[in-house]
């Protein structure tokens, strides 16, 4: 109690201080005024009685000023009581024979301190504003937004304080006295940040680092170390050991509340770069890969069902050629919108390509998950996840889950929900299908296997982007053929049947237009083959030239490799 009673002191004293600036400011605008206007007007009837009223005025100003920390204005107002210090001097003294003369000898060097007075109040005026907008400006950004905090420490008294001031603060808090208890809660629930103390007993902070680092789901947890050691090897031993921060007891509340913030928001900005897909706002498929395998092991740990789905919009595609991409991206964002509201927290949801979501359900069978995705099904069909000039625009999707069961892989699980997609989507789309581990029957196939696979040709003398365009491609149904320059690619169109041809607007030996124009000469590109491509240039007669030579699609270097695959998916008809 002596902390928050401290605490509340401080705050309020601050608050008071900051008002009786305020009203300081205010009242030292008025008196400058009055001053100024003595200074101004003409020769006064009792010059004595007005200078004692300016000495009257200065005199306070020498005495307030340094109270609210203006110190200029006390040094300034110093000088003016020096010079109408004479209407101070003994009352039976007769000032009135000499009053004018006095009155007009410190009139002229007033002038002057009165003008540095009245600069010093507009810089205050300027400060307090730019503090009053910095306070504004501080609180708008440093509003927690949802974040849940772990303090673990075994001090009930310093534990309660911070527990009561982050809550203060917007946090959800949770609180644990050792290292078991601890444990625990980290295993039960999600946190974005921990504070450890590091000497606890039984067990010290120590232990937890051990526990954080073997647990792929926590390694990451962001960490802050308290501690009433100022030990340097204790510091330097706490961040090998996975410490993001180390704060030395006793602290000030506000620089512990402010070093949470910028850890937290750090972290946000980490992870939107990393594992946020840009157009959707949700995770990625680099981040849907890691966190299956995440899952996978907690759910070896701590047994439990977990399962997995599958969503593909149905006719995506036809969005795209009635209402052009722009409306597309509204749609995307719009249903991902749509998952996340009515996903749980704990439900891990990701873009995995195009038009495809992905949806991790730990600690949920595949019963259950059909159920939750049905749910929002009907409300995509009620709701419109989009408007076109004013116009709804509703979607349906299907959809595909499997529950995980022991010594299934990870690529097998992906299989069995992909395929049971697929099935949702041959039964008529709008639908979502259970495959159930042990069932008979044989998985759905997607509609372009084997036969079906498309083939595609990527020319491009660069070797590094072939090998990231492939990486990134390869788990759509193609098989793919590489050329280094035109010519290696004219002779492979006249070997193979191709799907689609990936060009390269500079090439050695035969760039992506000669070969258009040569293929166009001799009448030899195929009909069923779709030509994209890919330039440096930007301008818009290099586009015309390339539509006009029979190209289908143009892209620009450097592109979005999210934007590359719907594009190919397009000109492939993989929708």
């Amino acid at each position: 109690m002596r902390h928050s009673s401290g605490e509340d002191r401080t705050a309020r004293e601050h608050r008071l201080m900051k008002e009786g600036k305020h009203k300081y400011v205010a009242e030292l605008a008025k008196q400058l005024a009055q001053l100024r206007e003595w200074m101004l007007s003409s020769q006064p009837d009792d010059p004595f009685e007005s200078a004692k009223r300016i000495y009257r005025i200065v005199h306070t100003l020498k005495g307030s000023a340094p109270m609210f920390g203006f110190v200029r204005v006390g040094i300034v107002a110093q000088k003016l009581v020096d010079l109408w210090e004479w209407t101070q001097a003994d009352a039976e003294q007769d000032q009135e024979p000499g009053s004018m003369v006095h009155y007009d000898r410190c009139m002229e060097p007033s002038g002057p301190l009165l003008r540095e007075l009245e600069l010093e109040l507009d810089i205050y005026k300027r400060e307090l504003e730019l503090d009053d907008h910095q306070e504004r400006v501080q609180w708008s950004f440093m509003q927690p937004s949802g974040e849940r905090l772990l303090v673990i420490d075994d001090d009930e008294v310093l534990r309660s304080y911070l527990v009561r001031r982050l809550r203060m603060d917007g946090y959800e808090v949770d609180e644990a006295a050792d290292v078991v208890a601890a444990e625990k809660l980290l295993r039960e629930n999600t946190y974005h940040l921990v504070t450890l103390d590091l000497m606890m007993h039984p067990a010290s902070g120590y232990e937890l680092f051990e526990f954080l680092k073997d647990d792929p789901t926590l390694k990451w947890l962001p960490l802050i170390v308290l501690s009433g050691r100022e030990d340097v090897s204790d510091k330097v031993r706490c961040f090998y050991l996975g410490a993001d921060d180390y704060v030395t007891k006793p602290f000030q509340y506000d620089e512990l509340a402010a070093r949470i913030y910028s850890l937290l928001n750090r972290t946000k900005t980490f992870e939107q770069m990393a594992f946020r897909d840009p157009l959707t706002g949700v995770y990625n498929r680099r981040f849907f890969d890691n966190q299956i395998q995440v899952e996978l092991q907690r759910s070896a740990r701590y047994p439990g069902p977990v399962s997995l789905a599958f969503i593909d919009i149905d006719r995506f595609k036809s969005i795209n050629d009635t209402y052009g991409h722009h409306m597309g991206d509204l749609v995307l964002q719009g249903l991902a919108h749509l998952l996340q509201d009515n996903l749980r927290n704990t439900d891990v949801l990701a873009r995995f390509g195009g038009e495809e979501f992905v949806v991790v359900f730990p600690n949920t069978g595949g019963s259950d998950a059909k159920k939750a995705l049905e749910h929002i099904l009907q409300m995509a069909q009620l709701e419109p996840v989009a408007q076109n000039e004013g116009q709804p625009l509703r979607i349906t999707f299907s959809a595909g889950v499997s529950e995980w069961v022991p010594d299934m892989d990870v690529k097998q699980w992906i299989g069995a929900s992909d395929s049971a997609m697929y099935e949702a989507k041959q039964s008529g789309r709008n639908r979502v299908v259970l495959r159930m581990a042990g069932d008979n029957q044989e998985p759905a196939e997607r509609p372009v296997q084997t036969s079906a696979r498309k083939r595609v040709l990527i020319a491009d003398d660069d070797k590094i982007l072939r090998s990231i365009l492939i990486a990134k491609l390869k788990h759509l149904p193609i098989d793919f053929q590489e050329a280094v320059d035109g010519e290696e690619a004219y002779e492979i169109i006249q070997q193979q049947t191709l799907h689609l041809c990936i060009l390269d607007r500079v090439m050695p030996r035969l760039d992506g237009y000669g070969l258009l124009q040569l293929l166009s000469d001799r009448d030899q590109r195929p009909p069923e083959m779709k030509v994209m491509i890919l330039s440096g240039r930007n301008r818009e007669e290099d586009i015309d030239r390339g539509l006009q030579l029979g190209a289908d699609g143009y892209m620009h270097k450097p592109f979005s490799m999210v934007e590359l695959e719907l594009r190919v998916k397009e000109l492939l008809e993989l929708a």
